[in-house]
């Protein structure tokens, strides 16, 4: 399935979560939970001022929100890593996934985006129910850099202290994984594909993904995949 704004705002991610929670799988968070954390966030934010966001994973090639302004960035302190389980998403209970989360150390490259002041409320609820399933993640505010200046934006970190937090894993589970798993939001090697082809064409030559592509794609061929 390709999940759009639509889907979203209809409660797709919602959706999954709590089937997730029937199979004992996760607790999804609450309405009353996303919003706490969203009001949290914006605390002493002005109701007139616009609100940055930072991609570096799905959000670089099917954001789904509305925005003013995108543009490439880099962040310090947090890397991009496959290191959160997903058993419903981009996987199943028997053949769990993984996605990409910020975890401690280094720096990551994605696209920034603006949010206009007006489009705010509604376009931060819709990122909420996106990232904020459950407990893998943990919203918070980094310094993006670039070309045309620093700004101040949300971003989604992995969150350590999760069940469904993976750490570092050696590259043959990761192949074996994002070759094999898939789950309501798609396959997680097209999840792969998708976000490294979105960083070549930003000019951004992350070495390791590439060298996960291209061990997920050999994978593939030895166990009779394309």
């Amino acid at each position: 399935m390709t999940y759009s704004r639509d889907n979203i705002r209809d409660g797709l991610f919602e959706e999954i979560g709590r089937e997730a929670e029937r199979l004992g799988l996760l607790r999804p968070c609450t309405d009353e939970e996303r919003a706490e954390s969203r009001a949290r966030m914006l605390e002493g934010m002005g109701a007139d001022e616009d609100v940055w966001v930072f991609g570096y994973g799905s959000l670089m090639w099917n954001p789904a929100f509305h925005y003013a302004e995108r543009r490439p960035g880099m962040i310090r302190g947090w890397h991009r890593s496959f290191c959160l389980w997903t058993p419903m998403g981009r996987g199943t209970p028997d053949n769990p996934g993984l996605v990409l989360g910020l975890d401690r150390g280094g720096s990551c490259s994605g696209i920034v985006y603006r949010i206009a002041a007006r489009d705010r409320d509604t376009e931060l609820t819709l990122l909420w129910q996106r990232e904020m399933v459950a407990d893998g993640y943990n919203a918070r505010w980094v310094t993006v850099r670039g070309e045309a200046g620093d700004v101040r934006a949300i971003t989604w970190v992995i969150n350590p202290k999760g069940d469904r937090y993976a750490g570092k894993l050696p590259m043959e589970t990761l192949a074996r994984t994002l070759a094999t798993a898939s789950g309501r939001l798609g396959s997680n090697r097209d999840y792969l594909e998708n976000t490294v082809e979105r960083l070549d064409e930003l000019g951004i030559g992350e070495r390791l993904l590439h060298a996960i592509r291209d061990e997920v794609r050999d994978y593939a061929r030895m166990n009779g995949g394309e």
